[in-house]
């Protein structure tokens, strides 16, 4: 079985190659950015590709979206530091088939890799509850309320777009920008702007805003 591991850090590369050391029918590829993971997998055309999120350049959502228009057959699994279920969710829709946290039980890994390698998908229960309890909280938010004005504001502010940029982009004043940003903040009860972003990033990955 070929694995190609993505990952711009050496040290999580030689971790993976550790973690899946006792298993003899592994041959293991490495790749540190995406432009060399694209070629890595267009030549060698691996059983599962382990990927990061956060790659110099391209990002591994990119990566993830270039890799499965060329070839949809791939099995993918996302393996990065965060385990909050708005981006294990956006990986899945992209198609993932895997989503797994640095910080989990390494024995999992290579089981991971095996489940997907046969075509199931793999979430470990601590992602698979956070995704559950996710997407219940999202089916009971309501954004029937909001203005397109403010559904316009969210949707830039989910795409990570500064108040000046969104002020640009709406050709409105940044005070009006920051007015709306207030009332979303009321009507979502978003503690502050971070949080609003995050609503906002949160309500783009469970299609509530498009």
């Amino acid at each position: 079985m070929r694995v190609l591991i993505v990952d711009d850090h050496p040290m999580v590369i030689a971790g993976c190659r550790g973690m899946l050391a006792g298993q003899t029918d592994i041959d293991i590829l490495e790749a540190h950015d995406a432009d060399e993971a694209l070629e890595a997998h267009g030549a060698s055309r691996p059983d599962v590709t382990v990927l990061d999120i956060n790659l110099p350049g391209l990002s591994g959502y990119e990566l993830l979206r270039r890799i499965l228009k060329r070839d949809p057959k791939s099995r993918i699994i996302v393996f990065t530091m965060n385990d909050d279920p708005v981006f294990a969710a956006r990986a899945i829709e992209l198609g993932a088939m895997g989503y797994m946290a640095k910080s989990e039980d390494p024995s999992q890994f290579a089981r991971a890799i095996r489940a997907v390698a046969g075509g199931e998908r793999y979430l470990s229960n601590q992602i698979a509850q956070k995704l559950a309890f996710f997407n219940q909280k999202q089916k009971s938010n309501s954004f029937a309320d909001l203005s397109p004005r403010e559904i316009e504001t969210l949707r830039l502010l989910a795409d990570g777009k500064g108040m000046a940029e969104i002020a640009h982009a709406m050709k409105i004043s940044y005070k009006t920008v920051a007015n709306c940003c207030t009332l979303l903040k009321r009507k979502l009860g978003a503690r502050s702007r971070a949080d609003l972003i995050r609503i906002a990033v949160e309500s783009r990955a469970a299609k509530s805003i498009v």
